[in-house]
């Protein structure tokens, strides 16, 4: 018969291998209920989406382009990279199909002719108005649920998540003092 121990456990490496005391946040309770809330909310919030964007032969990654580029007309690769955290090569085969599709055309730069500024097209536009209306409906729903005066909170919350020290120029502009170029 194994032994049961009811000592405390020794502490345990966090993913980076430093140690992390059983008495901390990490190796106490940790926050199941909304973790698994943030997945399946991210599921359904995604799947509206996912599944136009089957249609198209389009996933995810095509859908962040779009948004950001329809969000935001003008914005440089260099930027659009920072903002999705991913490689030009992520980005490269992605762009390259929007692009030879007729969702975003890229233009040079006026002072930088170095400089890549993409726009949406009207194709394009049209996708991201279908795709955020659907986003939308299901927020609506959320919020009819909470009430008005639980919205705030929401953003609160979102805004909350986010890492303070992100540098992407477009979150400033979505959190900070700037409105996008669209709405």
């Amino acid at each position: 018969m194994a032994d049961i121990n009811f000592s405390r456990p020794a502490a345990q490496p966090d993913s980076r291998g430093a140690e992390v005391s059983p008495g901390s946040a990490r190796a106490g309770e940790l926050r199941w209920d909304i973790i698994e809330l943030l997945f399946f909310a991210y599921r359904d919030f995604v799947g509206d989406a996912d599944h136009e964007l089957e249609a198209f032969g389009f996933g995810r990654a095509h859908h962040r382009v779009l948004h950001f580029v329809h969000r935001y007309p003008g914005l440089k690769v260099a930027d659009l990279l920072d903002v999705l955290r991913i490689t030009k090569q992520s980005l490269g085969r992605v762009l390259k199909q929007l692009l030879d599709e007729g969702y975003i055309i890229q233009k040079t730069g006026n002072n930088d002719r170095r400089q890549r500024l993409l726009y949406a097209t009207p194709k394009g536009e049209a996708l991201v108005g279908k795709l955020a209306g659907m986003q939308t409906d299901r927020i609506n729903r959320a919020i009819a649920e909470i009430g008005p005066a639980g919205t705030e909170t929401v953003r609160q919350f979102l805004r909350a998540m986010i890492d303070r020290d992100d540098p992407d120029k477009v979150l400033e502009t979505i959190f900070g003092s700037g409105k996008p170029a669209k709405t």
